[in-house]
């Protein structure tokens, strides 16, 4: 049976995390997500109206820039800046799970107090705002686990059973959803502030 990693310990990491994202890094991003039922599309697959995204959410995330760019082709002058943003998993999740009620770092995140979660997951297409540019989300990694173990997998015999480590499958926690993206034009998108 292993010794580290129990719900104990992924309640206290969990905590942790928040307060260091919540209070101390307090890095704030808006994140859209891209509707698909309801962006109207022509018969060859594009958008013919623009893409419509659901209400945005604001979410604290670690930010890494990458190095922009300016590449020059036959076509003129291109520009690429890419980023990655890490969520919180947890936060992420839906907001009636038990370790997301009562959790809120402040008012203006979420509609109901005492409650935390976006009930979102990400996924190509998706446009993240930061401070006053736009990135679209290339792809999605879930592949950070606490203590190394993915709980999704206990790796169970056909009984339901591990013969070596009976229990494992409540050790492990899956920490972060990474999204690697690029920068967007504004004008390229369907979004229009109307008031913040």
């Amino acid at each position: 049976m292993a010794l580290y990693g129990g719900a104990r310990d992924i309640s206290m990491f969990r905590r942790v995390n928040r307060e260091l994202m919540g209070n101390i890094i307090s890095q704030e991003v808006i994140y859209y997500k891209y509707n698909v039922t309801t962006t109207k599309t022509n018969m060859y697959g594009e958008s013919s109206e623009g893409r419509n995204f659901a209400d945005p959410v604001i979410l604290f995330a670690l930010i890494e820039l990458g190095s922009p760019e300016a590449p020059t082709s036959d076509l003129g002058v291109d520009f690429t800046w890419p980023i990655t943003f890490r969520f919180l998993k947890d936060d992420l999740l839906s907001p009636t799970l038990d370790y997301n009620i009562s959790m809120s770092f402040g008012s203006n995140l979420n509609p109901l107090p005492g409650t935390y979660g976006a009930n979102l997951q990400p996924a190509v297409g998706d446009v993240i705002q930061y401070q006053n540019g736009y990135w679209e989300v290339d792809n999605t990694y879930d592949t950070q686990y606490f203590t190394g173990k993915n709980p999704s997998f206990p790796n169970n015999d056909g009984n339901g059973n591990n013969p070596l480590n009976p229990g494992l499958d409540q050790f492990g926690y899956s920490v972060e959803v990474r999204c690697d993206c690029h920068y967007v034009p504004s004008d390229r998108l369907n979004i229009i502030k109307s008031r913040m």
